[in-house]
């Protein structure tokens, strides 16, 4: 009897000290999660969008939510340094916009675009924004030691369905973009049709910023999805409530 009570006692006293080590693991989680979440608060899901901040967990369900806030859109790229110009809204039948704006040159952007000035949904153009700041300018630098001076591009807006769909594209509302090529400062030039394929720096810097978009745009879409995007970055903003969809 003397012995049972021995081994009970014994295994009460070993519970209560994983259960105490368990208390400790868990007061540290909470501590690091604090620490983390101090210092970063776009990895929070109810923080407020800031296009200054580094790109969080969150930021991209954050700028998707912008489709719904045409007036958040424009205070926090006019906070950002970013110009713009609003633009008129667009009907034509199940196609148009209500929230473009066209990025000016100047500020704290500073990649133009070729063809220049296109016009695009409020929340394309913050996510660009935050993807030429927190990605392409880097890799461009970590790449090839020059920083990105021109986005190409085969447009922006453009009433139509789907390549193979009925569905219509983000392009018949603004909402989307496809970047072709990038000019670097000291003249070179990266395009998707030429350059995607290989194991080069120009191909490193395309995966790179393909990978990094990913983070900002409801879809990203390369020359890995399907034939039909072998020359351009597919990169649009479509409102639906955080998914994301990158190949």
């Amino acid at each position: 009897m003397t012995r049972r009570r021995g081994r009970r006692g014994r295994r009460a006293a070993a519970r209560r000290g994983w259960a105490s080590l368990g208390i400790i693991a868990a007061l540290f989680a909470l501590g690091l999660a604090f620490l983390h979440f101090r210092n970063r608060p776009q990895d929070l899901p109810w923080t407020p969008l800031d296009l200054g901040q580094p790109v969080g967990w969150f930021t991209g369900a954050k700028l998707a939510a912008l489709d719904d806030d045409y007036p958040l859109c424009r205070s926090l790229l006019t906070r950002a340094g970013v110009r713009f110009a609003e633009l008129e809204p667009v009907e034509k039948g199940q196609c148009g916009y209500a929230d473009a704006v066209r990025l000016d040159p100047g500020g704290a952007r500073t990649i133009g675009f070729d063809p220049a000035k296109p016009g695009m949904a409020c929340p394309v153009a913050a996510a660009l924004s935050m993807w030429e700041w927190n990605v392409v300018q880097p890799a461009a630098l970590r790449h090839f030691g020059s920083r990105v001076v021109t986005f190409e591009h085969f447009g922006t807006y453009n009433c139509r369905p789907i390549a193979g769909s009925t569905h219509l594209s983000q392009h018949s509302y603004a909402r989307a973009i496809d970047i072709a090529g990038f000019v670097l400062a000291d003249g070179r030039r990266i395009t998707v049709a030429r350059d995607w394929r290989g194991e080069d720096e120009e191909a490193a810097f395309l995966r790179d910023v393909r990978d990094g978009a990913c983070g900002l745009f409801s879809t990203t879409l390369s020359p890995d999805y399907n034939a039909a995007h072998h020359d351009h970055l597919h990169l649009d903003e479509q409102p639906r409530g955080g998914w994301r969809a990158c190949r």
